[in-house]
C-alpha cells in the first residue's frame, strides 16, 4: 500500500489512545496507514461504536411479544402492530451539529432518522422531536431555536412526512450545548423487512442517491468530543442535507423494495461508506473489495479516507443478487439518481478499498464495529456532590403565602410551559392525511393506520430537571409519562426507543448520571413491558469555556410507541361540554419538588425529584386504558409540567371553556395546584355516567379526588376567579412568539 504508516502522536490527533493503537497493529499484524488509522478513529469513536456505554445499554430489556428485531439488529426498531403490519421507529441526536450550524444540523439529523426508517423497507408517516434549549432570553438561544426549528421544517415539509408531536424545554445548562432529537416512524408489511446485511461471495455492491462530498468527513470523532470555544471551526465536518433528493431516494428505495433484487441495504449516517460496509459486512460474516474510484464524487481532487469517511446525504450501500442489476439500475435511472457499482461481497473478513487502481487501505470488517472487535469500557462512576444540596430541602422552608393567581399568570406564560406554538407553526402536521390529534388534541400524537381499525400513538417525553435530581428515579417517570401519555388518548404502551444525551463518560459524576438513569429506564421499562427497540447516545455534551468544563442536564429522551386498537376510542385532553364534572385520578400530595413552580418561581434551584411510585404508575395506565374503551369519560390529561392548574388550563383553552374546582383543606393548595408529585390526571365525566364512573372506580381500588365541574369560560378555583379562558388562552398561546 502506498499511504505512509503512522504513528501515536497522529493516531491520538484522530482520538485514538495508545492501548487502541496497539489492538489496531495487532489486528492488522502492522502497523496502519492513515486511511486506515482514519477508518477506525471513526468506527471505535463512541458515536458509532458505543465502547463506553455498551455494558450498560445491554442490561435495559430487549425482548418483549411485539418486537420483530432486537435492539440494535437493523437501523431501527420493528414492532408488530396486527393486521400484518410492522412499525419501524427510532430516535436520534444531532446535537454538536445543531450547536453549530442549528439549520444544517437539525435539518440532516431529519433526513437521517427517515433513512433508518425506509431503509428497512418502510414509508415515514410521522416525526417527532425533542429539543432544548438555553435562557431563550438569550441572543444566541434564539438564533439556535430559530435555525432549529427551521432546519426541521424546511427538510421535513419539503420531504413530505407530518410532525405529531414533541416538546421543547428551556434551561441554562443548554445555553451553548442544545439538545436535538428527532423520531421517525414508519409502516411497512410484515415479513418484508430488508436488513443491513452483506452476504453471497461475488454479490455486487451499489453506491445510490446523492453524490460525495468533502460534508461531514471526521462528523463522528466530532460528535465523540467535548464542545470547545473552537467548535465553530468544525462545521465542514456538518452534513448539508437535500430534503428533495431524499424524497426521490425513497421512492426509488420503497420501489427497489418490491422487488427480489436486494439482499441487503444500509443508510449512510454516521461515517458514511466506512460504516455501512463494515457495519453490513460484519453481520452477515463476509467482506467486500470497494473501489473508490467508482464513488460518483461532486467535488474534485477527493483523497481515499475523504471519500470512506465523508457523511453526505441522501445516500444508501445496497447489496444486490448477481445477475439482477439491470432491475436496479432501471430504477434508479426512473428517478434520476446516482447508481454506481463500487465492488463486490467476498467470502472473507475482510475490507479491501482500492483507488485510483491501489489499494489503500485493508482491515478486517468484525474489527471495526460494536459486538466485533470494538473496545469496550467499564468507566468510574460516582455520586455527585450537589445531590447534598437536594438532599437539604424542605417545604416547609418555602412560605404558602403566595399569590395563587400570580403563579398562575406566570406559568402560564413561562417558556417551559406556554404553548409552543410558534414553533409547530412552521411544521407541516397534515400531509399525508394521517393526522388524528390535530383537532382533537391529546396528549400523544394519534396516526390513522388507513384501511384498518387502528391507530398508533407516539410521544417524546423526558424532563432533564428530575433526572438531575434523581437519575434513577427521573428516568423512570420519563418512561411513566410516556406511557401515561399513551394511555390518555386510549392506546396501550408497546414499545421505547431511547436518546441518551449526557455529559463526557470519562467524568465520574456524569457518568453516575447515566448508569443510574439506564437502571431506572429498565425497570420502568419492565414494568410496563415495554422493550427498548435500540436509540441512540449521545455523550459529550456539554462546553468547555475558559478551561471549565459544564455538562447539561442529564436528558435520556423517552420515544414511545402504542397501538390504540380501536379508533372509535380514542381519547382527547379537551373539555367537551359545560356540566361535565372533573375528576383528578390519583392522590392529591404536599409535594413542590423539582417543579416549574418552585424552580422557576421561587428560584430554587435544588431539590429532590418529585414523589413517584412505578407500581402506583402501572396501575393507573392500565385504568386510563379502561376508561377511554369504556366511554365513561369524555376528556383524559396526565398531570405533569406545572401541576394540576396547567393540566386544567390546557384541558379547557380548546372550546373555550372554564372550570370551578375546589381545593382540599389537608393539603397546601399551592402544591395541590403547582406541585408535579406523579401518578395523576384529570379526566371529566358528564354527569349521566357519573354513577357507572364512580363505580368503575372503586372497583378497581384506585384513588380518585372529585374537582369540580366544566363551566362555560371563567376560571375559579375556591370561588374567587382567574379569569376568562379566552384571556389565558391568548397569553398561553403567544407568550414563545413574543419572547422570539
Amino acid at each position: 500500500m502506498s499511504e505512509a504508516k503512522v504513528n501515536l502522536d497522529v493516531a491520538k490527533e484522530l482520538g485514538i489512545n495508545a492501548e487502541e493503537f496497539k489492538m489496531i497493529e495487532e489486528y492488522l499484524g502492522r502497523t496502519p496507514n492513515f486511511t486506515e488509522l482514519s477508518i477506525y478513529s471513526v468506527m471505535w469513536s463512541e458515536h458509532a461504536s458505543y465502547k463506553n456505554s455498551i455494558k450498560w445499554l445491554k442490561t435495559l430489556p430487549r425482548e418483549g411479544g411485539c418486537l420483530l428485531t432486537g435492539a440494535g439488529e437493523e437501523n431501527a426498531g420493528l414492532v408488530d402492530i396486527g393486521n400484518n403490519l410492522a412499525c419501524a421507529f427510532k430516535i436520534e441526536s444531532h446535537n454538536h451539529p445543531s450547536a453549530v450550524e442549528p439549520y444544517q444540523g437539525a435539518a440532516t439529523g431529519v433526513g437521517g432518522i427517515n433513512r433508518d426508517i425506509f431503509t428497512m423497507g418502510a414509508r415515514p408517516i410521522a416525526q417527532l422531536n425533542s429539543l432544548r434549549f438555553g435562557n431563550p432570553e438569550s441572543e444566541r438561544t434564539k438564533w439556535l431555536l430559530r435555525g432549529v426549528v427551521k432546519g426541521i421544517g424546511d427538510y421535513g415539509n419539503s420531504f413530505g412526512v407530518p410532525v405529531l408531536g414533541g416538546e421543547v424545554f428551556f434551561d441554562e445548562s443548554y445555553n451553548t450545548n442544545p439538545l436535538v432529537n428527532a423520531m421517525s416512524v414508519g409502516i411497512m408489511e410484515k415479513g418484508k423487512m430488508i436488513s443491513a446485511i452483506a452476504y453471497g461471495e461475488g454479490n455486487p455492491v451499489y453506491i445510490v442517491g446523492s453524490s460525495t462530498g468533502k460534508d461531514g468527513i471526521h462528523g463522528a470523532t466530532f460528535a465523540s468530543a467535548d464542545l470547545t470555544e473552537e467548535s465553530a471551526d468544525d462545521i465542514p465536518s456538518i452534513q448539508v442535507g437535500d430534503p428533495f433528493q431524499e424524497k426521490l431516494l425513497l421512492e426509488a428505495t420503497l420501489e427497489l423494495a418490491e422487488t427480489d433484487a436486494i439482499v441487503g441495504m444500509q443508510d449512510m449516517g454516521a461515517a458514511g461508506i466506512i460504516c455501512s460496509t463494515s457495519e453490513m459486512s460484519a453481520k452477515g460474516k463476509s467482506g467486500m473489495k470497494i473501489n473508490l474510484s467508482d464513488v460518483p464524487l461532486r467535488q474534485q481532487n477527493m483523497e481515499a479516507w475523504e471519500i470512506l469517511l465523508s457523511e453526505s446525504q441522501e445516500r444508501m450501500l445496497v447489496v444486490i443478487e448477481k445477475g439482477k442489476e439491470k432491475i436496479v439500475e432501471d430504477i434508479f435511472e426512473k428517478w434520476d439518481l446516482n447508481c454506481a457499482k463500487i465492488g463486490e461481497v467476498i467470502n472473507e473478513d475482510k475490507l479491501y478499498f482500492y483507488f485510483n487502481d491501489e489499494l489503500v487501505a485493508e482491515v478486517p470488517a468484525d474489527s471495526l464495529v460494536l459486538g466485533g472487535g470494538a473496545p469496550v469500557y467499564e468507566r468510574e462512576y460516582t455520586k455527585p456532590e450537589y445531590l447534598k444540596e437536594n438532599e437539604k430541602f424542605s417545604i416547609n422552608d418555602i412560605s404558602e403565602n403566595v399569590n395563587l393567581k400570580e403563579v398562575a399568570d406566570f406559568l402560564t406564560v413561562h417558556p417551559n410551559i406556554a404553548s409552543k406554538r410558534w414553533v409547530y407553526e412552521q411544521y407541516d402536521t397534515m400531509v399525508r392525511t394521517v393526522n388524528m390529534s390535530t383537532n382533537r388534541f391529546s396528549d400523544a400524537g394519534v396516526i390513522n393506520i388507513k384501511g384498518t381499525n387502528k391507530a398508533l400513538a407516539v410521544t417524546t417525553d423526558c424532563n432533564s430537571r428530575y433526572v438531575k435530581a434523581d437519575p434513577e428515579k427521573g428516568a423512570m417517570i420519563a418512561v411513566a409519562e410516556a406511557a401515561r401519555n399513551i394511555a390518555c388518548t386510549g392506546a396501550q404502551p408497546l414499545a421505547i426507543t431511547n436518546c441518551l444525551n449526557f455529559g463526557n463518560p470519562y467524568n465520574p459524576e456524569a457518568f453516575w448520571q447515566f448508569v443510574n438513569a439506564i437502571k431506572g429506564m429498565g425497570a420502568a421499562c419492565r414494568k410496563f413491558d415495554t422493550p427498548v427497540t435500540g436509540g441512540n447516545v449521545s455523550f459529550y455534551n456539554q462546553m468547555s469555556v475558559n478551561g471549565k468544563t459544564e455538562p447539561v442536564s442529564p436528558t435520556p429522551t423517552i420515544g414511545m410507541l402504542g397501538i390504540l386498537h380501536e379508533k372509535m376510542h380514542q381519547t382527547s385532553l379537551d373539555f367537551r361540554r359545560k356540566g361535565d364534572m372533573i375528576y383528578m385520578l390519583g392522590k392529591p400530595s404536599n409535594d413542590i419538588n423539582s417543579s416549574e413552580y418552585l424552580f422557576s418561581y421561587h428560584k430554587v434551584k435544588s431539590s429532590p425529584a418529585p414523589e413517584f411510585d412505578l407500581d402506583f404508575e402501572f396501575k393507573l395506565v392500565n385504568v386510563l386504558q379502561e376508561l377511554a374503551k369504556s366511554n365513561l369519560v369524555n376528556s383524559m390529561h396526565d398531570v405533569s409540567d406545572g401541576g394540576l392548574y396547567i393540566t386544567l388550563l390546557e384541558s379547557a383553552m380548546p372550546k373555550q371553556l372554564g372550570f370551578d374546582i375546589t381545593t382540599p383543606a389537608e393539603f397546601r393548595t399551592d402544591a395541590f395546584l403547582f406541585g408535579e408529585s406523579q401518578g395523576r390526571a384529570v379526566v371529566t365525566v358528564p354527569m349521566e355516567n357519573e354513577p357507572e364512573f364512580i363505580d368503575f372506580m372503586l372497583e378497581n381500588n384506585f384513588p380518585f379526588y372529585t374537582l369540580g365541574h366544566v363551566t362555560k369560560g371563567e376560571l375559579r378555583i375556591d370561588d374567587k376567579s382567574f379569569g376568562f379562558i379566552s384571556d389565558e388562552k391568548q397569553k398561553y398561546d403567544n407568550a414563545l412568539g413574543n419572547i422570539m
